[in-house]
């Protein structure tokens, strides 16, 4: 039977991307076994690309972990998970998902939701614009009509939460501290690119189900009320300044 071109390419995409595979038949060379090493040659060069790939979209984790765990995590991830288009941008999304699934101990969780952090900052910052309403936009609006609003948040913003201290993990990393000790505890945080630098803060007690809320269409009101629910310390003026501070809104209707 006739190898069709794209039988050729299958082949040749799946032996590329599984180092344990022998080097494809058909390739042509003076004698197999220049054609095996110049195959193993492009494999590995392939291989470090896109682990290189990787490493630049999550360089907190990679210093958190260390680069023997890092690139052999990576390299499990890069066998299960190899590229489907040619354009690298969004390859190593479910480099997290990968990493949680990989074990119920604490540190796979933990790394995985640094990744999630690190995930968000490159959406951010690749996100569509849009300009945030303006304090005097804000100021306009009656205080008894505030809390019937509902928002439209800015394309670039993420939410994550985590049982683990991943923001402070991360500036610990960020700041190159080596050894750094980053707190203890959950953390949760908020990631936007309202204007030209990507920001990462800090959310207070509550505000990771107060902004969720907002996102899932409740109004200012319910929102804030879903935020006291999950924690008796929330401050409700702290939250509520967020959405002014932070130039997460874009819309109100």
């Amino acid at each position: 039977m006739q190898r069709t071109h794209a039988d050729t390419q299958s082949v040749l995409a799946a032996a590329i991307l599984a180092s344990e595979r022998p080097a494809p038949r058909f390739l042509i060379a003076a004698n197999r076994t220049r054609a095996r090493n110049g195959f193993d040659v492009y494999r590995n060069n392939v291989a470090a690309g896109l682990l290189n790939v990787l490493a630049a979209r999550f360089p907190a984790m990679r210093r958190l972990a260390g680069d023997d765990s890092f690139f052999a995590v990576a390299r499990g991830f890069l066998a299960a998970h190899p590229p489907r288009s040619p354009v690298l941008m969004a390859y190593g999304d479910g480099f997290p998902d990968f990493i949680r699934a990989l074990g119920s101990a604490a540190y796979f969780h933990y790394m995985a939701d640094v990744a999630t952090l690190e995930l968000a900052r490159g959406r951010a910052y690749h996100a569509a614009d849009a300009d945030p309403l303006a304090p005097e936009q804000w100021a306009v609006i009656p205080a008894d009509v505030l809390g019937e609003k509902r928002v439209e948040l800015h394309p670039s913003m993420s939410l994550i939460a985590s049982r683990f201290p991943i923001l402070s993990a991360w500036r610990t990393s960020e700041s190159g501290v080596e050894n750094g000790s980053p707190t203890a505890g959950a953390e949760a945080a908020l990631v936007a690119r309202p204007f030209l630098e990507v920001e990462v803060r800090a959310l207070p007690a509550g505000g990771f189900a107060y902004l969720q809320a907002l996102q899932r269409g409740a109004t200012i009101a319910e929102a804030l009320s879903a935020g006291a629910n999950a924690a008796p310390e929330f401050d409700l003026a702290l939250n509520l300044s967020i959405l002014i501070g932070e130039n997460i809104v874009t819309a109100l209707r």
